[in-house]
């Protein structure tokens, strides 16, 4: 039963759909999964798929005398903040653990892609007692330059956070990360589990003894790019539901409770993690029965209720042609976290037979949240007004000028010599396609009005995050697997 609040809003939608109502979900989880390959730093393996890329940032770390090769591009620049690539991280681990029957042959990509991470998350660890290593590259010259990571000449400098410059945030997002990612390989590689469990412990040790934001550790070599604008609480309380989840040591569960009550957010992303793990905590409540976490759970609904079109204390904008719409910068990456989310309670829900209500309005069963999830996936794979897939390579119809250096340029085998810092706008300022393929890349998005003018200067709608990307592997995997209303 779908409850009637959701079923208007979903006839009014039906009106924009087109044609291509059933999106090859399965191609898609394969294409999302390999556009990391996209944005790896470090020394690349023979098996590279996407071969306009080659190695980069071989010297990370050499400034500190530490290794921190490896790793991430956050989204179109060189940089490495480490801030967003765990939150990445613990997105991507979070689908496939929730999705992992569903992932078929996608299951060992997307373990590949977590170890790409984890790898580098643990040296930056490590490599030093008393610090944690939280980014490599200076943003502030990255920005001025446009060029191919295989040819960056801009500073590699090295960030860190310790004891005297604290990053509870940054920190506890780490710990998350590995805490999550160690459930991954626990079957597959016990050893590098257990490596895995026993940093984030250490890590979130840190973060809760030394208390504070890591962008006023940081400043400008964070901010403005990823400021902890939430503050650190929310990422203490969601790297220590992640740890409670690893190893159901009641000291997690103890600190949590000491943390009282978080913010009633209607949001979710690399900055704001009270919804995710509220909804993280509430399957303790729904699917374990544990009295002691029926606030969270009524917590994540109070959450969905303002998700859902037509809820009461609905605060979510929706676009005429469906699609969630909640900050113009990058919207994709709250619509496609938001969607985990959505798939995910619901899955507790179903485990249950739980439904719930939003004030007095209609009931909210399972497929009420699934309903809409698979809107927000079929609306970003092409069934939307401009019948384009922001999914880069997906479909026919998908955006060709990405805000992406090392897609927009020429690849090192074309090249005689490489481009300097500026000589790449060159490439910038073109109106000419991409020439290397960001297979699986999932831009910004439209803005209110349904509307995408596929401009590469037009980064906030254009440009692609590793963050996004991880998110959508969970609903993408259940959707492939014939998940359905």
């Amino acid at each position: 039963m779908t409850s009637l609040f959701f079923l208007t809003f979903l006839f009014s939608s039906l009106l924009t759909r087109n044609v291509d109502a059933n999106p090859n979900y399965i191609e898609a989880l394969s294409k999302s999964l390999l556009f990391f390959q996209g944005q790896r730093s470090g020394p690349l393996p023979p098996d590279q798929q996407l071969s306009w890329r080659a190695s980069s940032g071989l010297s990370d770390g050499s400034s500190a005398n530490v290794d921190l090769t490896g790793g991430y591009y956050d989204a179109g620049d060189n940089i490495k903040f480490n801030f967003p690539m765990a939150f990445t991280t613990t997105m991507l681990s979070w689908s496939t653990l929730e999705y992992s029957a569903q992932m078929g042959p996608e299951l060992q990509n997307a373990r590949v892609n977590i170890r790409w991470a984890t790898d580098y998350l643990l040296k930056c660890a490590t490599a030093t007692p008393g610090k944690l290593y939280v980014g490599v590259g200076d943003p502030n010259a990255d920005h001025k330059c446009w060029e191919r990571p295989e040819d960056m000449d801009a500073p590699r400098t090295v960030y860190s956070v310790s004891s005297s410059s604290p990053g509870s945030d940054v920190a506890a997002e780490t710990a998350a990360a590995l805490a999550a990612s160690s459930m991954i390989f626990r079957e597959v590689d016990s050893e590098y589990s257990r490596l895995l469990l026993e940093t984030a412990k250490n890590v979130m040790q840190f973060a809760i003894q030394y208390r504070g934001n890591y962008s006023d550790s940081l400043s400008s070599s964070v901010c403005p790019f990823y400021c902890s604008y939430s503050g650190y609480k929310d990422e203490l309380m969601w790297g220590a539901a992640w740890l409670l989840k690893a190893t159901n040591d009641k000291n997690y569960e103890n600190f949590i409770k000491s943390l009282g009550s978080g913010d009633q957010p209607d949001i979710f992303n690399w900055d704001s993690k009270y919804a995710g793990a509220y909804v993280l905590l509430s399957q303790r409540a729904l699917v374990n029965n544990d009295t002691n976490f029926e606030q969270y759970k009524q917590e994540a609904e109070s959450f969905i209720c303002k998700i859902l079109p037509n809820s009461p204390s609905s605060s979510t904008h929706y676009t005429p042609g469906g699609l969630m719409y909640k900050l113009p910068q990058s919207n994709l990456q709250h619509v496609t976290a938001i969607t985990l989310l959505l798939t995910t309670y619901a899955k507790y829900m179903k485990a249950t037979q739980h439904t719930f209500y939003c004030g007095n309005f209609d009931i909210v069963v399972p497929d009420t949240l699934i309903s809409l999830s698979k809107k927000q996936v079929d609306y970003i794979l092409g069934d939307n007004p401009k019948t384009m897939s922001y999914m880069v390579g997906f479909g026919s119809n998908f955006p060709l000028r990405i805000h992406h250096r090392a897609s927009s340029l020429p690849s090192q085998g074309l090249l005689s010599k490489p481009f300097n810092c500026t000589e790449g706008f060159q490439f910038y300022h073109t109106e000419n396609p991409n020439p290397n393929i960001l297979t699986g890349a999932i831009v910004g998005g439209p803005d209110q009005n349904d509307e995408y003018p596929d401009l590469r200067n037009d980064y906030i709608h254009s440009e692609p995050t590793t963050y996004i990307n991880a998110a959508f592997v969970g609903p993408l995997a259940y959707f492939a697997s014939g998940g359905s209303a």
